[in-house]
């Protein structure tokens, strides 16, 4: 690993802070929707997976979220409860389950999206195209470990 003489443990931790109220401020945006129709951030992560990936299976979605079953099973109950997702069983092995999302589902994502996407591209709109692809190098980086 590369030494980071530049970077000091309080810079760090300023960075670490700016995550998680960037991350904080980013899905409160979106309360008033969820409260809407009585869901939580864990309603919305799994919303916001399954739209992204079209059809993806329960196994699938466990280890993008990486929960256990037990909290994703109560998820997915939910969101059946209010009829925004369906299934659909693999068509070589019946065992796989796939999630897809239903007009009322894209409905509630397309809400959330919208105005969570305010913030986020008032902030790279405000930004040069040189700090937005180095913020996204730096993000994908800190996704990857």
């Amino acid at each position: 690993m590369k030494e980071l003489l530049y970077l000091k443990d309080d810079q760090l931790k300023d960075l670490i802070e700016k995550l998680f109220i960037g991350y904080r401020e980013t899905f409160s945006d979106s309360k008033k929707i969820l409260d809407k129709y009585s869901i939580g951030i864990a309603h919305q992560k799994a919303i916001h997976l399954i739209s992204m990936y079209k059809g993806i299976s329960i196994s699938e979605l466990l280890k993008k979220l990486k929960v256990t079953k037990q909290s994703l099973n109560r998820v997915l109950k939910d969101l059946m409860k209010i009829d925004i997702i369906f299934f659909k069983k693999d068509d070589q092995d019946t065992r796989i389950k796939h999630i897809f999302l239903n007009e009322k589902g894209l409905k509630i994502f397309n809400e959330i999206f919208e105005i969570q996407k305010k913030r986020i591209y008032n902030a790279l709109l405000n930004s040069s195209s040189e700090e937005v692809v180095n913020f996204d190098n730096v993000l994908k980086k800190i996704i990857d470990g």
